[in-house]
């Protein structure tokens, strides 16, 4: 072999550490009249890195959202073409199931990648969901996974997606019956919630989405918390100016703790977020998704506030008064699948707190209540004062 003149050292192991990090922003905007042609917060928006250029969009809609509007993708579509120096529409709105019909199906996702593949959409290309949570967990999934990443606009129109998913970088769909088992981490391009899709919306839905609200408060924000106290009447009957400064703050809470908590895409076990979520997720589950997603959360934050007194960790009466806000919100706080029991006589409702771990990595971490407006992370439940939260739910419901 030929002389090189360059020493090879022998190496038989080595260690390098990677690092680096990523700077993540998105714009969160507030308006009313997204589609109107004169409102230039979609546009300007989908321009603002490439102000001179064409963007190539595709729109996915909400089957929902058709029939309380029916007119929406010719709104879009009208839109679109008012705007045709920055908005190219590949392919007219098209539209998606909701609920939770479009995660619990991957068909659907494959159906949507086909689509993104059969226009040719590239990486500066703009993938837009307008709809409900699920819906823009599906589309985002979609979006995150299809070359890798797509540009994603959310265009939230539930008052739960306005206020707390919607703003969040989470994006998954069901599978087997494992809720947000096929996901991602993928922050989206920008959301724009406009506030006149929460007036068409019916009042369960409404009443559905203040949950986050009252679950936001709790852990993070008292002063929060007694403005919902305050403001009761006006929320439960549903008045513009309230509704808008609920949604408002609790999507401002939630983007504080994703930007400032240390642990936006969940690496560790702490999910402050989900106070009340490991029974609520149990809860959907149990009663076929007939509870709402926010109904049940509600019963997740009762049950659990109830137990943070039990377990001597909230004075008592904060749990009476948890659960009057929720109540007068327009919230029940028992259901029977609360009691319902597996064949060796144990409640049902346990095994969402196992899976619950299982999600976390193994370590269960659960965030209760110090004091109202303040949360706390234990690593243990008792399953009996869990059961003796159940009973004191159940005793309230009663005449």
């Amino acid at each position: 072999m030929a002389e090189t003149g360059i020493e090879t050292p022998t190496i038989e192991s080595a260690s390098y550490l990677q690092r680096f990090s990523v700077a993540y922003e998105y714009p969160v905007v507030f308006t009313r009249g997204l589609f109107r042609p004169d409102n230039p917060a979609l546009a300007s928006t989908i321009a603002r890195l490439e102000p001179d250029r064409r963007h190539r969009c595709l729109v996915f809609l909400d089957d929902g959202l058709l029939q309380v509007r029916p007119g929406l993708a010719d709104e879009i579509r009208a839109y679109a073409a008012h705007h045709r120096a920055r908005i190219e529409l590949v392919a007219p709105p098209l539209t998606v199931p909701g609920g939770e019909k479009i995660k619990n199906d991957l068909f659907h996702i494959e159906w949507m990648m086909g689509l993104v593949y059969d226009h040719r959409l590239d990486r500066h290309s703009f993938i837009v969901a307008v709809g409900g949570g699920a819906v823009l967990d599906a589309v985002g999934l979609v979006a995150a996974t299809s070359h890798r990443g797509i540009r994603l606009v959310r265009v939230p129109t539930t008052v739960l997606a306005q206020n707390d998913s919607g703003v969040g970088v989470k994006n998954a769909v069901n599978l087997r019956g494992s809720k947000n088992f096929v996901g991602t981490f993928a922050p989206p391009f920008a959301v724009l919630n406009d506030l006149d899709f929460v007036d068409l919306l019916p009042p369960r839905e409404k009443i559905a989405g203040m949950a986050e609200a009252v679950k936001v408060a709790l852990i993070r924000d008292r002063a929060f918390f007694e403005w919902l106290e305050r403001n009761t009447n006006a929320l439960a009957a549903f008045e513009p100016a309230a509704m808008a400064w609920m949604i408002r703050r609790c999507a401002e809470l939630h983007m504080r703790q994703i930007a400032l908590g240390g642990d936006p895409f969940e690496t560790g076990s702490a999910r402050p977020l989900d106070f009340g979520h490991w029974a609520a997720h149990k809860l959907e589950s149990l009663t076929r998704h007939h509870l709402r997603h926010g109904e049940a959360v509600a019963i997740g934050i009762a049950l659990d506030t109830r137990y943070s007194v039990l377990a001597g960790l909230l004075p008592a009466g904060s749990d009476e008064r948890v659960c009057a806000l929720l109540e007068l919100l327009g919230f029940r706080l028992w259901n029977p699948a609360l009691e319902a029991r597996l064949p060796d006589g144990s409640l049902a409702l346990l095994q969402g707190l196992r899976e619950f771990r299982e999600h976390l990595g193994g370590e269960l971490t659960v965030t209760l209540l110090a004091e109202l407006g303040v949360g706390v992370e234990v690593h243990t439940m008792d399953e009996r004062l869990i059961a003796e939260a159940t009973l004191w739910l159940r005793a309230r419901e009663r005449p």
